[in-house]
């Protein structure tokens, strides 16, 4: 509860053993979000309510982080909601970004022993100001949510914001962003680019859709309705046409735009109780398992049938293709459909 702030906690569960976690950490305040490290594993970032981020090293053999961002060290002075890992830096040193909605998207870095903090983008809500007291001109500042880096371009990123813009972003420009798209009527909860496309992203909102963009193009490529605020949308590991949400009714929806462009291929009751809500949703990279986080603080894990990760039947004496191309291709032909003639090249 927003209002009654308390301690966190930051548990690590293996799927072997689901009734008790492998590793427990406890923190003064609650914590948002959290991110793996890719190449280093023990190494796990985290973003707290207060503003400060930190990072736990799993191999010692401590419960206290082993670096933390304090008021002196420029923590966020708003909730933290996301925080990325980065590939390291020149001089081999680890790197995560963080976005808040103070409006800052802050890049840290481990040096020595510890973290420098630098804005990478302060983003204004379209230069908007408003009239303060005795006529001093206050800077609206885009309250940031979610964002996300593209997969190939290193310093090309998107960041949503409570009042549904994207901001299409890079890292040298720490003032001015490259692009804005009036996406949602109302707070982006999640947005990320797709893992085999690299036009392509999508973003979720509380205004009840789910919208599938081409980066170069301002409006939305696929708008879906799911008639109540989406919580989290996540791309599959697996196919470029695949993607699963979370709305606050407690429902999981997975949609395969190569079977069906319009409706989920399946929707599922994850929680019951009237007063939970489903709030997260994600993909296991390697095998077909999603798990689902909700309001309560329960994990649910759910394996995905057959049905909903169909492969291409295969023609008598015809190979089918399979690789990162195949992905590409079958959502680029889907986008082809829907793109307008003047967006064709």
């Amino acid at each position: 509860d927003f209002m009654k702030q308390g301690h966190g906690m930051l548990l690590l569960y293996s799927l072997k053993n689901p009734s008790f976690p492998e590793y427990s950490f406890s923190s003064e305040s609650g914590v948002m979000c959290l991110d793996f490290h890719s190449d280093h594993p023990y190494l796990l970032a985290v973003g707290f309510y207060d503003g400060n981020v930190a990072i736990y090293n799993l191999k010692k053999a401590t419960s206290q982080p082993s670096y933390k961002s304090s008021a002196k060290t420029g923590k966020h002075t708003e909730p933290v909601w996301q925080v990325k890992w980065q590939k390291d830096d020149m001089d081999n040193n680890s790197n995560f970004f963080s976005v808040s909605s103070d409006g800052r998207i802050v890049s840290w870095t481990l040096v020595k022993n510890e973290l420098v903090h630098m804005d990478v983008i302060k983003l204004s809500a379209g230069g908007n100001t408003m009239q303060g007291p005795e006529g001093l001109q206050l800077q609206m500042l885009g309250r940031g949510t979610s964002f996300d880096f593209h997969k190939k371009i290193d310093y090309l990123f998107l960041v949503g914001t409570e009042d549904g813009k994207i901001y299409k972003c890079s890292k040298s420009y720490s003032s001015q962003f490259l692009d804005v798209f009036e996406a949602h009527h109302m707070a982006v909860d999640s947005i990320s680019w797709n893992p085999f496309h690299l036009k392509v992203f999508i973003s979720c909102s509380s205004d009840w859709t789910i919208k599938i963009w081409d980066h170069t193009i301002k409006t939305p490529m696929f708008v879906f309705d799911l008639c109540t605020a989406v919580g989290d949308v996540a791309w599959s590991p697996y196919s470029s046409t695949v993607f699963a949400a979370v709305t606050i009714d407690g429902q999981a929806h997975v949609f395969d735009l190569n079977v069906n462009k319009l409706e989920p291929l399946c929707t599922q009751l994850v929680v019951t109780r009237k007063k939970n809500k489903t709030t997260h949703i994600q993909f296991n990279p390697v095998y077909p398992i999603i798990i689902v986080g909700d309001e309560r603080g329960l994990i649910t894990c759910l394996k995905l049938s057959p049905n909903l990760r169909k492969k291409p039947k295969e023609k008598k004496g015809q190979e089918v293709k399979k690789g990162p191309e195949v992905e590409i291709a079958k959502l680029e032909k889907l986008l082809s459909l829907v793109r307008g003639p003047e967006n064709k090249e």
